[in-house]
Parts: C-alpha cells; sequence; structure tokens
C-alpha cells in the first residue's frame, strides 16, 4: 500500500463535512475533472460486513481478491456497535465521458462508505460484454479524514500505486489526486454550504445528454441547449416539437433548433448582424414582443425564454393562453416583474432564489406542473424553469384563467402604490380564442397590463463612451490637476533627482466636490458614473481600492492585477501609434517616457494614423 497524500483541515470541526465534501466528488466529479460529462449512480445499500462481501462478490465476481481487499478497507477491524445498523454504505457508480470513443466499454467504481473509519474507498472495473468484468485493481484508491493532535486531515491512499495505470479521463494520474482533488475536497469540507438550487441536469438522463451535445459540438463548435428528446420518447412520437425563442438575442440557438429539423423562429426587438449570415432556413424575427393576444402560438409546442428580461415573468401567461398543449422553459436572469422592476421581499434568501421562487410561483398560478434543473452552461445564472404540464384539467381553463388574471391584477397592485398608474384590464371585457384542439380560452383584450415596457429597439450605450470627447476632455484634465496639485511641491525640492510628479491619491468620493452639477447629472445617466469614466481613461488614471491615481508608466505592468512584476515593454518597432499622449500634452514635466518608449503619440507628427 502506498504513503498517503496529506492535507491538513484547520478549521474543519466534524466529519459531516468530509461526507458532504466526498459527495460533490462521488455525484459530481466533473466539476473537478473537466473530461467528464458526469456520473450515473445506483441506490446506495447500508450493509454490515458480511453483506459488504457478498456484494462484492456479486459486482465482480472472482475477478478480486477479496483478502486483499478487505485488509485495505479494514474490514478485518469489526466494530461490533456498528455492525448491527450497518457499518458501510455501497453502491455503483458509472462514468460518463465527455468524448466517449470506446462505446462498448462502460466505465464504473463500486463506492464503499466507512461510517466508522471515515473512509470512502473507490473500486473501479469495467464492464465489456454481458456479464464480463475487468476489475482495474491497480487503480483502486481510497479517501480518509484522519483527526490527528487538534486538526483534521484528509489523505489519499492507492492499493498498488507502483502500478497506476492512467487514461487521462476516467482514470486520472495519481499525482493529480493528490494535488488537484484533495485541495478541492479540503475547500468544500470547510465551506460546507448547502446549495439553494438543484444539482446540474437533473431532470434529464446525463448520458443521453452527454452523447447528444457531443455530436451536436461537432456539428456546431458552440455550447448548445438539449431539449426534448425524453419527452418525445414519453409521448410516443417522432415528430420534431415546435418552438417560439421570445427574445432570441444573436438567434443562434434558433440556428441551431431549425438545423436540426424543429420547426419554430426567433422574435427580438432588434435584429442582430450575426442573423444574415445563417442563411433562409434560419427564421428569425424582429418585432417588439408584448404581453397580449397579438403574442399568442396555439400550435407551438414550446416557448423559450433564454434570458429574456422583462418578458421571463409573462413567458408562463403566455404559453398557457396560448393552448392547454404548449409548454415552456426559461432561463431567469435580470429580475422582472409583470409591470418592472422585481422589487425584493425576503432578506432570508438570496436575490437570484428570491426571483426564481418568484418566477415558479407564476408558473404554478398559470397551471403548470413546474420543474427547476441547473444547466451546465457558462453562466452564473443557469437555472432553469420548465412547465411541462398542466395541473388541471382542460375543460377547467375558464376557472384557472381567472385565477391567473386575479394573480397579475394583485401583483400590479404592488406597483401602484409606488405611483405608477397600470391597472390590468380595466375594462374587465374578455374574448374568446380557440385553441389548436378547440378548447376555448377566455384571455384578455388587448394589451394584459397597461404599464409592460419592452426594452429599445436602439440598445442604449451608458458606459460613458458616448458621452462628447470636450466633456470627457475636461473631467479628465480637472481631476488630474487636482491630483498633481497634491505633491507639486514635493517634486520641487526633491533631492533624488527624480523631479517627475506622480500625483497624489483621493477617494472617488471626493472627486465628485471637483465638478460642477450639471456634469455630475450627465455621469449620473451613465452605468457607473464617475468611476467607469476615470477607468475608461486609462492611459491617464489607475483606480484602485476605491481611490484614484495618476498612472506612472514607468513602473506599470500590463498585468498588474496578476500580480506580475515585469515592466511595461516598449511598442515594437514601427508600432502605429493612433492617440496623442496625454502626459506629453498636459502634464507639467511632459511624458515620463521617451518617444520611442511610448505607445502614444508624441505630438501630431508622431501620430501616424490619427483618429477622425
Amino acid at each position: 500500500m502506498s504513503q498517503p497524500c496529506e492535507i491538513n483541515m484547520t478549521g474543519m470541526r466534524s466529519a459531516d463535512s468530509m461526507w458532504s465534501a466526498a459527495d460533490v466528488w462521488i455525484k459530481k466529479p466533473h466539476v473537478v475533472n473537466k473530461r467528464l460529462c458526469g456520473v450515473t449512480e445506483t441506490e446506495y445499500r447500508d450493509v454490515d460486513t458480511a453483506e459488504l462481501i457478498q456484494v462484492l462478490f456479486s459486482l465482480l465476481g472472482t475477478n478480486i481478491k477479496i483478502a486483499d481487499i478487505s485488509m485495505f478497507l479494514h474490514a478485518d477491524i469489526v466494530d461490533k456497535e456498528h455492525e448491527t445498523a450497518g457499518r458501510w454504505c455501497v453502491g455503483v457508480r458509472t462514468i460518463i465521458p465527455k468524448v466517449n470513443k470506446t462505446v462498448e466499454c462502460l466505465y464504473k467504481e463500486v463506492i464503499i462508505k466507512d461510517n466508522v473509519g471515515h473512509t470512502v474507498t473507490f473500486i473501479p472495473f469495467e464492464e465489456t460484454g454481458v456479464e464480463q468484468v475487468i476489475v482495474k485493481s491497480s487503480n483502486i484508491y481510497q479517501i480518509q479524514l484522519q483527526l490527528k493532535p487538534e486538526e483534521w486531515m484528509f489523505s489519499l491512499h492507492a492499493l498498488m500505486p507502483e502500478q497506476w495505470c492512467s487514461d487521462g479521463v476516467a482514470y486520472p494520474k495519481l499525482s493529480w489526486l493528490c494535488t488537484k482533488l484533495l485541495p478541492k475536497l479540503s475547500r468544500w469540507a470547510l465551506e460546507s454550504k448547502t446549495s439553494e438550487f438543484k444539482s446540474t441536469l437533473s431532470l434529464i438522463p446525463v448520458e443521453k445528454y452527454g452523447i447528444l451535445y457531443q455530436q451536436l459540438k461537432e456539428k456546431y463548435k458552440e455550447l448548445v441547449k438539449v431539449l426534448w428528446g425524453e419527452e418525445r420518447a414519453e409521448k410516443g412520437t417522432t415528430t420534431k416539437q415546435s418552438f417560439v425563442d421570445l427574445g432570441c438575442g444573436n438567434g443562434l440557438l434558433v440556428h441551431i433548433l431549425n438545423n436540426e429539423g424543429h420547426p419554430g423562429k426567433g422574435m427580438d426587438i432588434r435584429k442582430r448582424n450575426i442573423w444574415d449570415m445563417y442563411g433562409p432556413g434560419t427564421h428569425l424575427e424582429e418585432t417588439a414582443i408584448t404581453p397580449s393576444n397579438d403574442f399568442l402560438f396555439p400550435t407551438t409546442d414550446w416557448l423559450i425564454g433564454n434570458h429574456s428580461d422583462e418578458l421571463t415573468p409573462w413567458i408562463p401567461v403566455i404559453a398557457a393562453r396560448s393552448s392547454y398543449s404548449c409548454r415552456y422553459f426559461v432561463i431567469p436572469c435580470c429580475f422582472f416583474d409583470f409591470c418592472g422592476k422585481y422589487q425584493r421581499r425576503q432578506c432570508k434568501k438570496s436575490q437570484y432564489k428570491e426571483y426564481i421562487d418568484f418566477v415558479t410561483d407564476v408558473s404554478t398560478m398559470c397551471g403548470f406542473y413546474t420543474e427547476e434543473d441547473c444547466l451546465r452552461i457558462p453562466s452564473t445564472k443557469r437555472v432553469c424553469i420548465i412547465g411541462k404540464g398542466r395541473r388541471y384539467r382542460e375543460a377547467e381553463e375558464a376557472v384557472v384563467e381567472k385565477q391567473r388574471s386575479d394573480y397579475i391584477k394583485r401583483r400590479e397592485a404592488l406597483f401602484t402604490t409606488s405611483g405608477a398608474s397600470m391597472n390590468v384590464n380595466q375594462s374587465g371585457h374578455y374574448r374568446l380564442n380557440h385553441s389548436d384542439n378547440g378548447q376555448k380560452i377566455s384571455t384578455p383584450v388587448n394589451n394584459w397590463v397597461n404599464g409592460f415596457q419592452p426594452r429599445e429597439k436602439t440598445e442604449t450605450v451608458r458606459n460613458c463612451a458616448a458621452l462628447p470627447r470636450d466633456f470627457v476632455d475636461a473631467v479628465v484634465l480637472r481631476v488630474a490637476k487636482a491630483l498633481l496639485s497634491l505633491t507639486e511641491r514635493n517634486t520641487e525640492s526633491s533631492s533624488c533627482g527624480d523631479t517627475w510628479n506622480t500625483g497624489g491619491s483621493v477617494l472617488i468620493s471626493e472627486v465628485v466636490n471637483l465638478l460642477d452639477q450639471s456634469s455630475l447629472q450627465a455621469l449620473k445617466k451613465e452605468c457607473g458614473g464617475l468611476q467607469t469614466l476615470l477607468k475608461n481613461n486609462h492611459q491617464v488614471f489607475r483606480v484602485e481600492g476605491g481611490r484614484v491615481f495618476i498612472r506612472d508608466w514607468r513602473t506599470h505592468t500590463l498585468a498588474q492585477s496578476s500580480r506580475v512584476t515585469s515592466k511595461r515593454k516598449p511598442p515594437p518597432s514601427g508600432a502605429l501609434k493612433t492617440r496623442l499622449c496625454w502626459f506629453h500634452t498636459h502634464h507639467p514635466h511632459g511624458c515620463p517616457l521617451l518617444r520611442e518608449h511610448c505607445a502614444f503619440a508624441h505630438g501630431e507628427t508622431d501620430l501616424k494614423n490619427p483618429q477622425r
């Protein structure tokens, strides 16, 4: 047996944290091993030592030396108190690689938890055919939690380290387990946080997701959302389901689904340039979407809202009113209510969790069986909400519609108290719409709410980039002069030979006092305001820790935030200088760099490619 790898666990107070950390590695190894798609697990059983031996025989047959495994597990040490209740917890997980070229082979592991010894043992084996099992004895390893004087310690042991065999996917290197996995387990154990959301991809089979994901990734080279395969199997239909993507953005999802044979279209208030690249087979419409009878989709299977902002709470309503068979899929992002920004009301939840619960509540009030899942996408907002079926009979549609309308009115009343004049369906009139199956659905006429505001067609730039150049230059000059004045006398009396004024520093809150009221009002309309303007003028200022400094290009590093200590390299010979050097023009001592070392132009003659 190997010498163990160890890592201290200072700050951990109980073994419970160890089990929660181990469960992450058991259930979600892909969060560490990026070459895995995930795992599937059998149901775990609590057994005593005798039953454990029988389970190992039934799973692995005569391909494993039980005596060696018993010694490795310390199963020969009998704890009578725990044997009756079940000392061991045993199950099997199937490892699903992201790229599985040998589909005839299944990678599996027997997982054995020792509740007495605080260990988790992994026995890998492969199924290559009917009742053909190959045990990878060389790759058996164990994670153990030990209590040493005044501190806990994680350790990793291998049964036969000298024979360890790695394929870099299902069987990582032993050194990787020590240097990558153990520190992760330590961090998870110390954090020991319980997520507010479900595990990723809890509503669909991970193995089917992995196969389809790889096929689409090879075809499109982009991340895609995999939908509907399971539902089609449940319904026993081979027809590709239809969709409408509300707020489709760049239209990539619409393009992929159309190419895969799904009839449908995407709608957005603003056309993107990339739309023209997709071709006529991708159906995209530029239109402002408002919650009304003009935007019902009675023949559509699915409505999609992928970060659909102000439309998000309306999508379950639109789906419910479109037809009894219409379903929806949303990924909530920005926090919107029916009539404006969502107002937070609970401090015990995160704002994101509270908003997810709100959208779920909307879905339930609309009559859907509502499910929640966590997608495996590169976004912090990756919880999706799905309304797949109805909680009521089709004949009860009119009653449920009344509940929907009353719910929207109650939400609207929360906004009217703040001074907004928004009243849903003041006339109280309704119109009968016919769904695709002949059922009459009673919905309000015209717009369903008077206060709904779709996003602007022209995207407003509010990062200070659209401010007049003269205005920006005046603010920069005023702030820079104030910083330089703080150290003006020090540079005049300097005895070290460096007379270049580097300026002092002030808090951003103090910079506000340097500007007049009209300038502050103009900056207030921009995202980030004054701080954004200062950061945008990277050539002149350095903003750190809420303070503003004059940037000294002699000591500045390109990757200062990454703690790289190498100095800025001079521009390559022949580089085009497209901007004037602010220091050469405005600093009382000029630019601290020589012309050939400065990335900016020292005068008009040095400006080889002048800006418009």
